[in-house]
Parts: structure tokens; sequence; C-alpha cells
């Protein structure tokens, strides 16, 4: 199967690969975010090997979705066909593979979510479909794609009924990584250096799609400020068109990122629920869950502190972008980025967006370190008492050692001062003292472009740049 076409994703196509030459049959289900490249990764790498493909259709009926069955059905196997139910199209579609003679007969359905449309039997049709017949043949693999991520892991891959443990293998297509994204672009003739990519990231993450956007003859700032601030940007309504594509019901989603993005560190589930004043928690946790599972949020546990008192986090970086910038901002004025920039509100946006995305790449962190063969956790540490402290990430290690990181983000090497060091060594000191670890703490700095050298910076033990971040991690 060819890959030439395909940056990155290096684990998802030999595992993909893995699948279809099995010897088995197979029922794969890719899910991700909109916009991550599921379609584009499996058509990329079997399309001309597809035995039947059709894709959803959006906000359509049952009887739009059993005609769009038959056009495919007509251009695969060359043959009208008029089908009253799912159940008639999963059996004409059996029918039709039977007398395939294939090794190999890759079936993929596209955006699945789209055709459990109200009262349709969708899903118990294509339960039927697995279970009577395709499961007991080792030439069928079976792709499924959805974007509808909540729908994908209740509905599909934790299914209580007839699809109960019927997926054999599921893929999530996580964004790109810093390295992916660079790889991209290089494909592209783009020109940018990392500094700037690291920019694109703190923006948009790392999406395909979003990169896909970009016009080479364009500066970062005049990208962002044509797809996001003006009137007719191709992404300026992108928040609430994500947010529908991936949930139903998704205003509750949206109530439940719109109260975290007001929290950087993160709150208590208690906390969120105070906050969005719901009497029942039950459709808050099932929604939290479809956020981790999107990548949207992660939970996290401060350094020394028990589960209940767990904090959730917003980790999205269009999110974070669209509350911080975008929400209140008037539609249609030309160079607002721009205009932005170097100002607090962005200095303090930079600051933040960076420690996300070393949060993202924490498993390139360790690498870098030479600590990715030691156990370890990441956490942070906050202090209550007077005047209050904390530390965004700390990296908890098995061989009694904990890296304390700080995260900077400049536009030149960073200048620890002595007044900035005094603070910080103090800072360490207390956390010693409150969190009565007996493990040793170890300054680690992640900064941009490093440090600047001077007598302080030479008394920082670790100190590591953005390059780390676009190595490849670890994998397993």
């Amino acid at each position: 199967m060819s890959e030439k076409l395909i940056v990155g994703r290096k684990r998802e196509i030999s595992l993909l690969n893995r699948f279809i030459d099995s010897g088995e049959a197979e029922f794969v289900a890719v899910y991700g975010r909109r916009r991550v490249g599921k379609t584009y990764l499996v058509k990329s790498l079997f399309q001309k090997n597809f035995s039947f493909y059709m894709t959803g259709l959006a906000n359509s009926d049952l009887k739009k979705q059993l005609q769009n069955f038959t056009d495919a059905f007509s251009q695969y196997f060359s043959k009208k066909a008029t089908v009253k139910n799912w159940f008639d199209a999963f059996n004409l579609l059996r029918d039709e593979l039977s007398k395939l003679r294939k090794t190999k007969k890759i079936i993929f359905i596209d955006e699945l979510p789209w055709f459990d449309t109200a009262r349709s039997d969708f899903v118990s049709a294509l339960e039927h479909f697995w279970n009577s017949w395709a499961s007991d043949d080792p030439t069928i693999k079976l792709i499924v794609c959805g974007s509808a991520t909540s729908w994908m892991m209740n509905k599909l891959i934790n299914n209580k009924g007839g699809l109960h443990n019927r997926v054999t293998h599921q893929i999530k297509l996580s964004p790109f990584t810093l390295g992916e994204c660079e790889e991209f672009l290089k494909a592209k003739n783009f020109t940018m250096d990392r500094f700037e990519i690291a920019q694109f990231y703190m923006v948009f993450g790392g999406i395909p799609y979003y990169l896909k956007l970009l016009d080479k003859g364009e500066s970062l700032a005049q990208n962002v400020d044509r797809l996001l601030f003006s009137e007719d940007g191709e992404l300026r309504n992108e928040f609430h068109n994500l947010y529908h594509a991936l949930f139903r019901n998704s205003e509750k989603y949206i109530a439940i990122v719109e109260v975290l993005a007001q929290k950087k560190k993160g709150i208590t589930r208690n906390t969120l629920i105070k906050e969005l004043s719901v009497e029942s928690s039950g459709g808050v946790s099932k929604a939290l869950d479809d956020l981790e599972n999107c990548g949207f949020i992660r939970r996290y546990s401060p350094f020394g502190k028990k589960t209940k008192d767990e904090l959730i986090q917003l980790v999205d970086f269009y999110t974070l972008f669209y509350f911080r910038f975008l929400a209140k901002r008037a539609k249609g004025r030309r160079n607002q980025w721009l205009q932005i920039q170097g100002k607090p509100e962005y200095n303090s946006w930079c600051g933040y967006a960076f420690e996300m995305l070393c949060l993202q790449h924490y498993p390139q962190i360790l690498n870098a370190l030479g600590i990715s063969g030691i156990e370890s956790a990441p956490c942070s540490w906050i202090y209550t008492g007077k005047d209050g402290a904390q530390f965004d990430l700390l990296i908890d290690r098995i061989d009694n050692v904990i890296n304390i990181c700080e995260m900077k983000f400049s536009t030149s090497p960073y200048e620890v001062t002595q007044l900035y060091l005094t603070e910080l060594l103090e800072k360490v000191k207390l956390f010693k003292e409150s969190s009565k670890t007996r493990k040793s703490p170890m300054l680690t700095f992640v900064t941009s472009l490093g440090l600047k050298p001077n007598s302080c910076a030479r008394q920082i033990p670790k100190s590591i740049t953005l390059d780390v971040l676009y190595n490849s991690p670890n994998l397993p």
C-alpha cells in the first residue's frame, strides 16, 4: 500500500497495514476530532483497494441516507438497487461481497454516526451484518470512521448490546505533533522556522486541515488575521462548527469549556458543577468523558493530593484561543491580530499557550532530559497559603528526583535575573517544606530560545529549548 502522500502517522499506518494483512476478519474503528485527517489517512492508504466505500450525509434523513447507499452500491458493483431499510442494504452488500474473489475485501464507511438517524435501525442492521456474516469471513476488513466522538465511543466502541466487544481494533487519531507540523510544512515548501511553527501550534493546535489553509505568501500573523478575524475568514465560525460536528447537544459541551476557559489551571468537578448551575451531575460526567476522549481537556492531580482533588483543565489550543480573542471581539476589522501582538494580553496568552505546548509534548521533554526510561508522572503543585505559589509542571520520578519545570516563552534568550532566581529558590524551598517530600528537586527550564548566558543561568541544573519538542517521542 502506498504511503507517499501521508505526512507522519507512522504508528497508525503500521497498525492499519497490520490489521489489513492479519488473515482474520477485522472491524476497525478510527475516531478523532473533526479535521484531524481520519478520512485522508484511510483513503490515502487503501482507496485503490476498496471493495465498497460510502460516507454519511450530514443532517439528512433516512431516505436520503439510503439513496446515498444505493448510489455507492451502483458505483462499486455496477448494479442498480432499491432498498427500503438498512437491513435490506446490508443484506444486499453481503450478497455482492460474497461473490468477490479477493483475499482482502476492504469496506470503508466514513462518518458512520451520520447514518444513525432517528428510527433508522442503522446500528441494529450493522450489528446483524457483522455478527451474522462478516465476522466469520477472514477476507472482510471493515473500517469505520467518525468525527462525532461521543457517538463512536458510546454507540460503537463501548456498545452494550449486539456490538459489544465486536470492534476488533480502535485507533484514536490525534493532532500532529510539532515535528509532524514541521514535516507537513516542509512538504508544502513553506519556509516557516520552528519558532513560527510553535506560534501556529499555540493558536490552532496540530490540526492538519488548519495547516492546509495557510498561505505561504503571507506571514503567520497575516494568516491568523485572514483565517480567524476577517469577516469571511475560513475559520471564523469554526468554533461552533467544531462542537456541533463532534457532539450531539453541543450546547452542554460549549457551556463546560466556556467555564474551563476562565480557569487556567483547572477546577475540580464539584466546582465545575456549581459554576454550571446544573441539578444533575450525570450528564456532566459523560460530557467530560467525551471531551477527554477528544483531547479537549485533561484531568490531573496536584502533587500530594488525592483523587478527589483532581483538577479538570481545558487544553485545546483553538478553544482557548477562541475564548481569549474571538468570542467577544468585533468581526471584520482588519489586522486585529497584528495590532494585538506585543500588548499585555498577547504576552500573557503566549506564556500560557507555551505551557500548554510543553504539556502536549511531555514525552519529548522526557526524551530530552534522558529520563524516558524512568517511571515518572506529570503533575503540578499549588500552594494555597499566604501569598500562594505554584509550579505548573513537576516530573515526579521513581528514582527520588522531581524535575521542577519552569516554561518560559520569549522572542530572545530568556534572562534569569538574580531577583527571579532568589524568588524561585524560595519557592522550591516552600515546595519541599509544604509537601514534606523527601525527593530531591531539580530545577529544569524549558524555553523557546534558551537561557541568556550569565551567572544565574549557570545555577540552573537542566535547561532545554523548543527544538527538543520537535523530536519524535518514544512510543510503545
